[in-house]
């Protein structure tokens, strides 16, 4: 059987602007004089995670990260007393590294004319190649909150046990150090914090299975301890919420109705199914489970277009065995509107098992619970954000730095799109013009646009005017060619 669905590869997408050849970022008109108000720009520190460190189109690569947001706010601070920016560049625009000749992420992805694939070629960009910092950008992909904490985060040795991150192994100034040691040691006068993201983004993209994020004490005891060394000894800086990653263009292009069927094979399919639904009901009948469950859980295929069926683990464990019933039902049923299709899953969605035609992804086989996150899961993620961002916001006011409103930004973004100049962006993959093709982060464009944002918080705070130096979203990419 083979099982049709509507993916990425069905939008005609025309692709606006290539980088330069020499892939330098646009500079800043210096039109009117830039002021820092009450700030000091001289030497600006970006923390955080994947975002911050410049990470596109699924992979870290050169280009991205120069056209990361604090690189691009670096650019126009430079016209209020703002130095040199530094990042840990990659050795190249393929994506990912390698980490003792194996491959560690990456390649990047660029589109093909049918949809993401990843670029040709393998990075030569080596972890084990260390080039000591510490950078103005201490961002690195993966970061969680307490890892800002942690002394040999950066450690060779660690590294080649799998307890340090490879991308700040190549960038950390010594294997003792750790990202706010390195932040601090550069005596920074103003600091930008992205802490969390990664927190919530692993967890969603696993599909809150087996990452799952930390409790609320663990985040404020990270981020707090943070924050108190960072405004102990920085006068200025500006703190950043976490965005409600669920909302974004990896969790929301594929629908959860995108199985079609004719009425011959939606009947096959249920006769395939008889037996588990009767089960449910007999179950139901002992008062195992309610009926409301057992009516959710139904399998039940009809012509034309059908939910996808997936295992969901927090329904009623089913296993009589121990009263010596030979029944153990799976937890399966079919997805909802409210149960979110991770953008990776789409790959595998009618694809056979084993090569077996009776058994297709998604239909007659459940997708696996990491491929999607269930309402349930993503109430929890969405509860768990907002009480980070209490103690964000609580620590931001204590602090007297400026705050930038993540949270509400990408909700705008994702619900009726932003302006920038000429530019209205969406939450729509690709064709909205910000999220890059992973879905989760922003093309150059956007980083563009995210950097206006942040600069107008930040004169909003210190009485600067970076806002009048505003960059042009239309100066930027939205993609990057496959070769460069």
């Amino acid at each position: 059987m083979k099982i049709k669905y509507l993916l990425l590869s069905l939008v005609i997408i025309t692709f606006t602007a290539c980088l330069d050849d020499d892939l330098e970022a646009p500079g800043v008109a210096e039109a009117v004089e830039i002021t820092s108000g009450d700030a000091d720009f001289s030497r600006m520190v970006a923390m955080g995670a994947t975002m911050t460190a410049g990470y596109t189109d699924s992979a870290l690569f050169q280009a991205g990260q120069m056209n990361s947001y604090p690189n691009i706010m670096a650019g126009v601070m430079m016209h209020a007393g703002g130095g040199e920016f530094t990042q840990p560049y990659m050795s190249d625009n393929v994506g990912g590294l390698l980490v003792g000749g194996q491959p560690f992420g990456g390649p990047r992805l660029y589109f093909d004319g049918a949809g993401p694939a990843p670029v040709p070629g393998t990075t030569t960009t080596e972890a084990t190649n260390v080039m000591p910092g510490p950078y103005s950008n201490m961002a690195a992909p993966g970061v969680n909150a307490v890892h800002m904490l942690a002394p040999g985060y950066g450690s060779m040795a660690a590294l080649m046990q799998g307890m340090a991150n490879p991308y700040y192994v190549r960038m950390a100034s010594s294997d003792g150090a750790s990202i706010i040691t390195d932040a601090l040691a550069q005596s920074p006068t103003f600091v930008t914090i992205l802490s969390g993201f990664s927190d919530a983004l692993a967890s969603a993209t696993d599909g809150a299975t087996s990452v799952t994020m930390g409790t609320q004490g663990e985040f404020q005891f990270a981020f707090g301890t943070t924050m108190g060394a960072l405004t102990q000894l920085v006068p200025y800086g500006i703190v950043s919420n976490i965005p409600d990653v669920t909302n974004n263009a990896f969790f929301n292009t594929v629908g959860h109705d995108v199985v079609p069927l004719d009425a011959a094979t939606a009947g096959m399919l249920n006769g395939a199914f008889a037996q588990y639904n009767g089960a449910l009901a007999l179950v139901a009948s002992f008062g195992f489970m309610t009926e409301s469950e057992a009516a959710a859980r139904t399998i039940n295929f009809v012509e034309g277009m059908n939910a996808l069926v997936i295992d969901d683990g927090d329904l009623t464990t089913i296993d009589l065995t121990p009263l010596g019933i030979p029944l153990v039902l799976p937890n399966m049923r079919h997805a909802t509107a409210d149960d979110k299709i991770l953008l990776s899953t789409a790959s595998i969605i009618g694809t056979t098992v084993g090569g077996n035609p009776t058994l297709i992804n998604g239909v007659s086989v459940p997708l696996d619970d990491t491929r999607v996150l269930t309402a349930n899961e993503v109430a929890e993620i969405q509860s768990t954000i907002a009480g980070y961002n209490g103690t964000i916001n609580g620590l931001a006011s204590q602090s007297g730095w400026a705050m930038f409103d993540a949270y509400s930004f990408f909700e705008e973004l994702n619900s009726v799109g932003v302006s920038s100049g000429e530019f209205h962006m969406t939450g729509d993959l690709v064709m909205g013009g910000f999220y890059s093709l992973d879905g989760i982060h922003p093309t150059a464009r956007g980083n563009a646009v995210l950097a206006n944002a942040i600069m107008e918080a930040i004169d909003a705070h210190y009485g600067s005017n970076l806002s009048d130096a505003a960059v042009d979203a239309g100066d930027y990419p939205t993609n990057y060619p496959p070769n460069m």
